[in-house]
């Protein structure tokens, strides 16, 4: 008989996470997990009042991050310019001001706040010098990322047929494809298609997921600090999570002709008036 796929559940950065894998993932194994996700969220977490990120909040400074900050900050900035400004790792300020924050106060400030110009920052390495106080968040990319860091780990002690879900952000390495409904952002008893994912990442993103008070919700323009509302869901594949995670919320600024250039994925759109998009490779369909 072939062996019982196993399970870990935990919560995790304020999400839901489970891990399936062919075999029991060794103690020793976990334990590293819980360590690489602790020492992630003790790093980038705006909603932790002892992180690092709190700290670059609180003041001016020079500041060492760990060594998945060039990738990450390197993926923002091309972003950034594919967005013309639109996604920004300085957007922290913006979403606080709006009742998004540490504590979740879910109250907004009056108007919108646009978020600092890029040049509040400068990056070498893992390096970050700041001439101010500035909110870093890198929360359109910085779950995918993790995930990725999980399923690394696991693969490299050696693990077998890997599917991490953190959240709806969604890793697999191995084994049998998997197929994965595309919840309708309106209605989550229904789906508006399916993806079959093997080998890779799928991601979502949905602006009615975090959402608050009258048209408030976590997806916003960093230009202007004022949420989107044209699209209400994305859904990304892609090699890795970190790129289907950021593709995801930049697929809310424009369309996916600006990041082709950039990136290798295939997604589905849905715009606020209910039309859907879906890209000729996407892994899928779209039920009519």
């Amino acid at each position: 008989m072939p062996p019982e796929p196993a399970a870990l559940a935990f919560e995790a950065i304020g999400t839901a996470w489970q891990v399936d894998t062919l075999h029991p993932v060794p103690a020793a194994t976990v334990e590293r997990m819980h360590a690489v996700i602790e020492d992630f969220d003790a790093t980038w977490s705006r909603f932790r009042a002892d992180s690092l990120v709190a700290s670059v909040a609180h003041s001016a400074g020079e500041w060492t991050f760990p060594d998945e900050a060039p990738a990450i900050v390197g993926l923002y900035a091309d972003l950034h310019a594919a967005t013309r400004g639109a996604m920004s790792p300085l957007v922290g300020a913006s979403l606080t001001h709006l009742g998004y924050g540490a504590g979740y106060p879910l109250v907004a400030g009056p108007g919108t706040l646009a978020s600092p110009s890029w040049d509040a920052m400068a990056w070498e390495g893992t390096r970050l010098s700041t001439d101010r106080p500035i909110e870093l968040d890198i929360g359109a990319a910085g779950k995918g990322l993790l995930v990725d860091l999980v399923v690394e780990l696991l693969e490299g002690d050696g693990v077998e047929q890997i599917l991490v879900d953190a959240g709806g952000d969604l890793r697999h390495s191995g084994g049998d494809a998997v197929r994965v409904a595309l919840e309708h952002p309106y209605d989550p008893t229904r789906a508006i298609g399916i993806a079959t994912l093997v080998d890779g990442a799928l991601c979502a993103s949905a602006s009615n997921r975090r959402a608050w008070g009258s048209g408030l919700h976590h997806v916003l323009d960093a230009r202007t600090g004022a949420p989107v509302d044209e699209v209400v869901a994305t859904w990304v594949t892609a090699e890795t999570a970190m790129i289907a995670d950021a593709v995801a919320t930049a697929l809310f600024f424009t369309d996916a002709d600006s990041l082709t250039p950039l990136f290798s994925f295939e997604y589905v759109r849905m715009l606020t008036d209910g039309r859907a998009e879906i890209s000729a490779g996407f892994p899928g369909e779209l039920f009519r």
